[in-house]
């Protein structure tokens, strides 16, 4: 029975590509995951609430009052239907901005 040996070589050239794959791999799991939800309200000084006569509703953060409606009202629209709610009888009940 033959056995085949390693090179001696082989051993020390694994040695620096090991090191080289954990240093990347630990310079990649540093980035920080940001929710790009959570991005989109940043800053948002307006917000509205829009409710179903059943099920879930929306709250939604928007730069105007306008966008801050629209937002809520999909989101009333969505998650009612979701909810086994009424996606149709969904009306904003609060809208405001904050002030500065």
């Amino acid at each position: 029975m033959i056995e085949k040996t390693a090179r001696p070589g082989c051993s020390w050239l694994l040695l620096p590509l090991l090191v080289l794959s954990l240093a990347l791999t630990t310079g990649c799991s540093r980035k920080v995951h940001r929710d790009p939800y959570a991005l989109s309200s940043f800053g948002s000084n307006c917000y509205a609430k829009a409710l179903p006569t059943t099920g879930e509703g929306g709250l939604a953060w928007g730069d105007t009052l306008n966008m801050a409606r629209k937002k809520s009202m999909d989101n009333c629209i969505r998650y009612a239907g979701r909810s086994g709610g009424t996606p149709k009888t969904c009306q904003v009940v609060v809208a405001e901005c904050k002030n500065q």
